[in-house]
């Protein structure tokens, strides 16, 4: 089986987290006798749906036929709703910590991560309303917050990778693949070679079948026709 492997911690402290994560999947992947054809790394909350990283893996699954494998369900996410729309897209998905679990079972944990998430998020904001009115300045508040950096103020990171994220979603399969022959195109390498790449990065073709020579031509020839190449 192919897998698609997405890591995901919520700071850029919990390297160790990451490390991890990836003996987790690597034993589960060496157990089942599957392959890893991708993995992705994602630094963002659990609680945030809209995670770049994650949608380039669903898109790497859907055209790989791949599954998409996580060490832990909380990796995936913390959120209930996002579970099931993930659910109903009908993408395949384990988790090294759950593999045989049901549907019922991922949403009723699911459910108590949220919950869990939820609290400690109250708890935080409780501590720093307290924090405010002991006259405790925070954030972008604290003198010296913005020296050397007045330039970033008022612009949120990281909306360019978002919108190409959606962007991404949205696309047809010969958008979604174009980029990644023009890149090996780029590189100088043949058609057999650009092909034997496809394959041993898990893609497929639309048809579900292995890339060739012949195949990747008919491909460019199709983007160019159709103005997809850029």
């Amino acid at each position: 089986m192919k897998y698609v492997a997405y890591y995901r911690v919520s700071t850029k402290k919990q390297d160790l987290g990451i490390d991890a994560q990836m003996i987790e999947v690597r034993q589960f992947v060496e157990r089942d006798g599957g392959t890893v054809v991708a993995e992705y790394t994602e630094v963002e909350s659990g609680r945030k749906n809209d995670r770049p990283q994650l949608q380039a893996a669903l898109s790497h699954v859907k055209l790989a036929n791949a599954t998409l494998l996580v060490a832990k369900l909380d990796r995936l996410s913390r959120n209930v709703a996002f579970l099931s729309a993930l659910m109903e897209s009908r993408v395949n998905f384990v988790c090294c910590d759950n593999p045989h679990a049901t549907p019922f079972i991922l949403h009723v944990l699911v459910a108590n991560a949220q919950r869990e998430a939820e609290q400690i998020s109250a708890r935080t904001k409780a501590a720093l309303q307290a924090l405010k009115a002991r006259g405790v300045k925070l954030g972008s508040a604290r003198p010296g917050h913005w020296r050397e950096r007045e330039h970033l103020r008022g612009f949120r990171q990281g909306s360019a990778a978002s919108a190409a994220a959606k962007q991404e979603r949205t696309s047809a399969f010969r958008s979604s693949i174009s980029p990644r022959v023009a890149e090996l195109q780029a590189r100088g390498l043949t058609l057999r070679q650009i092909a034997d790449e496809l394959n041993g990065q898990g893609f497929e073709t639309q048809a579900r079948n292995p890339w060739t020579g012949e195949r990747v031509r008919r491909l460019l020839r199709e983007i160019e026709g159709r103005g997809l190449a850029g």
